[in-house]
């Protein structure tokens, strides 16, 4: 665990509406890092999570995080990340119920909505790891606890206008296709079968 002393970060939330007081009760327990309030630090990367609803407007949310007397857990993109996303999405025990924030890389089969073969059993655990670092590696922060919820503030909300969100959709899913791609040749390595053969 790290505490880090009154230093104030930007996260930003995206959803369809204007988010001034999150409830951490409602993120899911299976979620990557567990139960919270999910954030991120890249706007860019905030702004091409927007889906589009017929009936609902598509907000970006920005808030402020003073850090200053929190329990702050931060991951890399390595084994003990993915054991930790592991765990919550089998649905066990939070392993880090200490911390009040945790900070790390998205798992990007999350990111792709691809398949469920990360947990499936089907492949090792330690080739699984080496799925989930293909791809860009973009950072999620969540809120965990009811104290580090009173460290968060709400500054604004933007609408996204649904041009912009088309726009940003087709950067993921080149985005995506590339990942499949890589993903795919990872299996073959890890399978040992040659490509000629599918």
């Amino acid at each position: 665990m790290l505490t880090d002393d009154r230093r104030v970060i930007t996260l930003y939330h995206t959803g369809y509406e204007e988010i001034t007081r999150p409830d951490i009760s409602r993120g899911r327990k299976n979620a990557d890092f567990g139960q919270g309030f999910y954030l991120t630090g890249d706007l860019q990367f905030a702004k091409r999570w927007a889906r589009e609803r017929k009936d609902r407007d598509t907000v970006i949310n920005t808030y402020e995080l003073d850090l200053g007397g929190l329990s702050v857990h931060r991951f890399e993109r390595d084994g003990d990340w993915f054991g930790y996303i592991y765990s919550n999405r089998a649905g066990l025990e939070d392993a880090l119920k200490g911390a009040n924030v945790i900070t790390g890389p998205i798992a990007n089969d999350t990111i792709y909505d691809t398949f469920g073969i990360i947990t499936s059993g089907f492949i090792k655990k330690d080739d699984a790891l080496k799925l989930l670092l293909n791809g860009p590696e973009y950072t999620q922060t969540v809120i965990k606890t009811e104290k580090a919820l009173s460290h968060l503030k709400w500054i604004s909300s933007r609408k996204l206008d649904k041009e912009e969100i088309r726009s940003l959709r087709g950067t993921v899913k080149a985005e995506e296709e590339q990942f499949q791609r890589q993903v795919t040749e990872t299996l073959l390595k890890i399978t040992g079968e040659d490509p000629e053969d599918l």
